[in-house]
């Protein structure tokens, strides 16, 4: 081999070497540096927040955006990636009307530590929050025409034999506020839920109902949950007299029939019996206002454990005696 080829050799296999030791020095760079990265460090992270709250009378959205900013404990890529962005993605917070103090007619704001409970929608759940530097947080909610009206849950409720409802049928919220032009809420006077159908049943129910939907109209609330109190029960029959109450001194009131059949239903099992405290009286008030001299029977506030009674008859002739 000449001089010449043996000296090309030499310069290819130093020009491999160089782009060798090259390549290792930026390999070793790019671990160090994701080694780097990965690690926690301190640093400021600011976010821009739209604040979103059910607030009566009021925009649900926020017309202006916050800008949140504290001191978090995260990893380098998150806190270089807040760095590196120029325009930052605004994030919606849903806060609870609790948290939102009123300032001003359309002004709110969140104070202290309120902001405590919101960290993670802030920021997300891989930064830790050491301080906030943002002290006060003002939303501004525009005010909206609104109105106030009742919800409507048609319903139909059957129980199985031996079992009926032991309280009122319920349901919450039993009204909503309605947003909407002026011209629009003039139409409402109510809203509707989907209808409830309950067949057989032998114990209490609840669940939630969807609030049908009014084109062009917002609700503070999409949802109700209703309540269907349910009881197993015994009947009791018994012969009550009639008393009568309230009779001014001088007057004297007679009552016919002077007792009446009652048919009470029961909670069972019962733990008490309810017949020695039931009462059933002529108010001489109701004598004195009628036009008959017929009077309906009044009772006290019913024993544990009654859910309701019936009377026969259900009206009773009364005289009064010179």
């Amino acid at each position: 081999m000449s001089l010449r080829e043996r000296l090309s050799v030499r310069k290819g296999g130093i020009g491999r070497e160089w782009v060798f030791m090259a390549a290792s020095v930026l390999l070793a760079a790019l671990i160090w540096t994701m080694s780097q990265l990965s690690n926690e460090y301190t640093g400021t992270i600011s976010v821009p927040v739209i604040a979103q709250c059910n607030i009566d009378g009021h925009r649900s959205t926020s017309a202006n955006t916050v800008v949140v900013s504290a001191r978090c404990r995260a990893d380098g890529f998150r806190l270089l990636r807040e760095h590196s962005r120029k325009e930052k993605k605004v994030v919606k917070v849903a806060f609870d009307r609790g948290d939102l103090r009123r300032t001003g007619p359309e002004t709110f704001c969140v104070i202290g530590g309120a902001k405590n409970s919101y960290i993670n929608q802030f920021f997300g759940e891989e930064a830790l929050v050491e301080a906030f530097i943002t002290d006060t947080l003002r939303f501004v909610f525009p005010k909206e025409n609104h109105k106030k009206v009742p919800v409507e849950v048609p319903h139909n409720i059957h129980c199985r034999s031996q079992y009926m409802m032991s309280g009122p049928f319920k349901v919450t919220p039993d009204s909503v506020t309605v947003y909407a032009d002026d011209s629009v809420l003039e139409g409402i006077e109510k809203v509707t839920s989907a209808r409830l159908v309950l067949t057989d049943i032998d114990e209490s129910r609840h669940g939630i109902l969807r609030i049908e939907e009014i084109e062009g109209v917002r609700m503070s609330h999409q949802d109700v949950t209703y309540e269907v109190p349910v009881s197993r029960y015994v009947e009791l029959k018994t012969t009550v007299p009639i008393e009568v109450w309230n009779v001014p001194a001088g007057h004297q009131l007679q009552v016919f029939p002077t007792t009446a059949s009652v048919v009470m239903r029961c909670t069972f099992p019962l733990t008490k019996d309810p017949l020695p405290s039931f009462k059933l009286y002529i108010d001489y008030k109701d004598y004195s206002a009628s036009l008959s001299g017929r009077c309906a029977p009044r009772t006290l506030r019913l024993p544990p454990g009654v859910l309701d009674y019936q009377v026969s008859p259900e009206v009773f002739d009364c005289v009064e005696l010179k």
